[in-house]
């Protein structure tokens, strides 16, 4: 039995049971990641720090992207080394869980900006070695036909965990480090279905099969494995690239989004406002993610979707460019939840048909969060010159469009996926 034939494409559709607890476990996932970033962390240092909390939050999240950066890809080399009889993703799901909990409850009894960064930093460990769990299993089993409509049913939970977790931290909860504790609770609980009630005895059987080579079961990791040469595999390039874009300008249209309300639009309410366009935006998601993927499947074809999408998103951030009121917002943020839907069912199933390595699929998949960690490092960076010289908050939303065209664009630069 050969490596290749081990890790051969998965056949066997999986079930509605499988795709739901999935879908829980990245909605817990999501939970945890999105709201103290949007709602907790803000709240928190500016109980300690009012004068400086623009810059002391900067700092937090900054330091917390960059070790996603760092974590997820990490995390990934070593689930693919996992082996035993929960198979090789399981242990990691539940491990980056219950870790990720941990740094939330310490991160909850913080009172210096420090502690908050530090304790965030630990959140972002554990999470991201969930992420890569979560991650692989799509590529590990299931099969190609069915991968974009099941990506689109885990891609909801990425805009609806900040919703539910929103309302959850401000209508279920009285404080701020109630806020933490309540997530770090619901992230095990959601992690624990999918890991008790699913099974993979072929990752189990070929950990402890002495005909598979040993370096297909090394523990080592060294860096030159998350080196992946874009000249050996284009297309995995190609495929980072596009991704990088249209993140980036994902980050730049929706960074300063309560500061445009308030200054641009002149919303008498822009904390509301911002509320609204979530929930609009939210919509948007959740009608086209599976839809999109099942035509994905059913057609056969990625590119021309992530394209048609891409140039959707694009199309929102031209009409804040160019028209700055109330009721273009609400709809550049329902046609943004509609282009993001389809897009991220898509392009993570195109991505999976591009991995370099069936053994090294979360390490590989790692590399690719590289491409949706760094524009929120990056975003703040090229954001602000950007509103200051040039062109204010048209010259942004120009600017997120052009990027975001971009990245629609270069897909077709992929020759392996259809």
């Amino acid at each position: 039995m050969t490596t290749q034939e081990l890790h051969s494409e998965p056949r066997a559709r999986v079930g509605g049971g499988w795709t739901s607890a999935l879908a829980l476990a990245c909605l817990g996932l999501y939970m945890a990641f999105l709201t103290p970033i949007q709602v907790l962390l803000a709240e928190q240092i500016d109980a300690i720090d009012p004068a400086g909390k623009e810059l002391a939050l900067g700092w937090a999240t900054g330091t917390g992207a960059l070790v996603a950066v760092v974590a997820n890809p990490l995390a990934g080399a070593l689930s693919d080394r996992t082996g035993g009889r929960f198979g090789r993703r399981r242990p990691w799901i539940l491990g980056g869980a219950v870790a990720g909990a941990a740094g939330l409850a310490v991160t909850s009894a913080q009172t210096t900006v420090v502690g908050v960064t530090l304790g965030w930093c630990l959140a972002q460990l554990g999470l991201n070695a969930m992420l890569a769990g979560t991650s692989a299993v799509v590529p590990d089993q299931v099969p190609v036909s069915q991968r974009a409509a099941v990506s689109g049913w885990i891609g909801i939970p990425q805009t609806l965990g900040l919703v539910v977790g929103a309302l959850l931290v401000t209508m279920v909860v009285t404080s701020t480090a109630a806020g933490y504790l309540l997530l770090a609770l619901l992230v095990v609980l959601c992690a624990l279905p999918f890991v008790v009630l699913t099974r993979d005895p072929r990752e189990a059987r070929e950990a402890r099969d002495p005909r598979v080579p040993r370096e297909a079961r090394r523990a080592r990791v060294r860096l030159g494995d998350f080196l992946v040469n874009p000249r050996t595999h284009p297309d995995f390039g190609w495929a980072w690239l596009t991704r990088f874009l249209v993140m980036l300008g994902n980050a730049l249209g929706t960074l300063y989004l309560l500061y445009f309300l308030k200054d641009a639009v002149r919303h008498a309410r822009p904390d509301e406002g911002v509320l609204v366009l979530t929930l609009l935006y939210t919509a948007g998601v959740v009608v086209t993610a599976v839809a999109g993927g099942v035509v994905s499947d059913r057609w056969g074809r990625r590119k021309a979707l992530v394209s048609v999408s891409s140039v959707v998103m694009g199309a929102a951030s031209l009409l804040l460019t160019f028209w700055h009121t109330w009721p273009v917002a609400m709809a550049a943020a329902l046609l943004l939840g509609l282009g993001f839907g389809a897009y991220i069912a898509v392009d993570q199933a195109l991505i999976t048909q591009v991995l370099p390595s069936a053994g090294d699929r979360a390490k590989d998949l790692g590399v690719i969060n590289i491409a949706n960690s760094a524009p929120q490092v990056l975003g703040p960076a090229l954001a602000a010159p950007v509103v200051a010289y040039a062109g204010g908050y048209a010259g942004l939303y120009l600017t997120s469009a052009v990027v975001t065209f971009l990245g629609g664009i270069l897909v077709w630069r992929i020759r392996s996926v259809p």
